[in-house]
C-alpha cells in the first residue's frame, strides 16, 4: 500500500508540532495502523531522511521485494522509521 499525500501531510503536521515528543510514536501508530512503524535513535540510520523535523526524522520503508529497504518514493512505502534526533541514552 502506497503512502498517500494526505497521510504525509497529516504526519508532517503531527511531527511539526513544537510539543511533539516521544509519545508521538504511539499517536502515529494509532492514526495509521495500516503502516508498519519502527522507532529508533537517529544515529542508528545512515540513509538520508525523507523528512526532518526539530526532534525527529522519518525514513520510508519499502518491503515490496521481500527485503526491507529505505526508499524516497512514497508510492513504494509501506512503513515508516521514526528516528528520534534527541534520544537520551
Amino acid at each position: 500500500m502506497a503512502l498517500g499525500a494526505d497521510e504525509l501531510m497529516e504526519i508532517d503536521r503531527v511531527l511539526s508540532d513544537p510539543g511533539a515528543d516521544a509519545r508521538v510514536f504511539t499517536e502515529l501508530r494509532r492514526r495509521f495502523p495500516h503502516l508498519s512503524w519502527t522507532k529508533c535513535d537517529a544515529n542508528d540510520v545512515t540513509e538520508t531522511p525523507f523528512r526532518s523535523y526539530s526532534r525527529f526524522e522519518i525514513h520510508l520503508v519499502d518491503r515490496t521485494d521481500h527485503c526491507l529497504q529505505i526508499t524516497a518514493d512514497p508510492a513504494r512505502a509501506s512503513g515508516i522509521v521514526l528516528a528520534n534526533r534527541n534520544a537520551m541514552s
